[in-house]
């Protein structure tokens, strides 16, 4: 995390810090329900390796950004959110480009860096299995396992926020 610090969640999120995580003022990353490819890994290969349950469930438009169909947001993104709060999230989704998913990590940061990682045992977005070995490969300080979507910061926070709260005090020190 920069200090103060940063997270990495959903889709290519997770593949944005574990690159710019080689940043000097980074002190350690933090992993929340997301993808952590290795050196020469694109998050499309993690993917591969074991598809997650909505993936027939996302849709490229036009120019080529990655959608959950509207009417399948709820069951696939968020399935422990209320219905009011999926609808903001449904209606405010920031869809990646699908390119990005075939672009290789050229040097993981967490290789370096001190990482954590927290696993959502319910994620439809990101296989859970996958989440597991990657969490291990990282060596991360510490996993945390959470019955939720793949919205755990929403449907979770309080858990999610300590994982944070404890990365960020570890890592000052």
């Amino acid at each position: 995390m920069c200090r103060p610090g940063s997270t990495g969640r959903a889709f290519v999120r997770g593949a944005v810090i574990t690159e710019a995580g080689n940043h000097a003022n980074v002190a350690g990353l933090v992993y929340i329900a997301a993808f952590a490819p290795d050196t020469g890994e694109s998050p499309g290969a993690i993917t591969q390796q074991r598809l997650p349950d909505a993936a027939a469930n996302l849709e490229p438009d036009s120019d080529g950004y990655l959608w959950i169909k509207p009417a399948k947001y709820h069951q696939s993104f968020c399935q422990d959110l209320a219905a009011d709060e999926v609808l903001v999230m449904a209606v405010t989704q920031k869809a990646p480009l699908a390119g990005t998913f075939g672009d290789p990590i050229t040097f993981a940061a967490w290789a370096t860096k001190p990482s954590w990682y927290q696993i959502s045992s319910e994620d439809r977005m990101i296989h859970p299995e996958n989440q597991k070995m990657m969490s291990a490969r990282l060596n991360a300080r510490k996993i945390v396992t959470l019955g939720a979507s793949h919205a755990s910061l929403a449907s979770r926070p309080v858990e999610v926020a300590a994982l944070i709260h404890e990365a960020a005090i570890d890592s000052a020190g």
